[in-house]
């Protein structure tokens, strides 16, 4: 347990930011697995339409700290990549 008064704060702070990094890493999930469950039924049309709805989502990722933005960027070029070859 914290003993300092700014201890305690952030101990505040981690806990509420680890809810939110949570719940966006759970929206970029989300998204993802849309856009793998069009791949998996062969649709390209509706790939890329959850892919162009995932895009924004992963960048937000980035610009919030959640992903790396190689990380990103390697999942997005991946994703792509599967798309194009349906």
């Amino acid at each position: 347990m914290p003993h300092h008064k700014s201890a305690e704060k952030r101990l505040r702070q981690t806990v509420t930011r680890t809810a939110i990094n949570r719940a966006r890493l759970s929206r970029v999930r989300t998204f993802v697995k849309k856009v793998e469950s069009a791949i998996e039924t062969g649709d390209k049309a509706a790939a890329q339409s959850a892919f162009h709805d995932a895009q924004p989502e992963l960048h937000r990722a980035t610009t919030k700290g959640v992903l790396h933005r190689n990380t990103v960027a390697r999942k997005l070029s991946r994703l792509s990549a599967r798309i194009n070859s349906l």
